[in-house]
């Protein structure tokens, strides 16, 4: 089983990028979130205000079709 991570979604709102990530793992999907913000600064501005949605390489078909149902 592969552990690679690959991004299959990406959000500049915090609030929905917690929602993604509990939607996937109530679904058995490992997540792990990424950003570029740093903490004492609360920069939104391009990429620093990205934040990555990331699961493992096998489970990237089955969050795609979870996360397109959710939005």
């Amino acid at each position: 089983m592969s552990k690679e991570w690959v991004e299959v979604f990406v959000t500049y709102d915090a609030m929905e990028a917690e929602i993604i990530k509990d939607i996937l793992e109530s679904g058995d999907i490992s997540v792990v979130l990424r950003s570029a913000k740093i903490s004492p600064y609360p920069v939104n501005i391009g990429k620093f205000g990205e934040i990555k949605i990331l699961v493992r390489k096998q489970d990237k078909e089955r969050a795609e079709e979870v996360i397109k149902a959710f939005q």
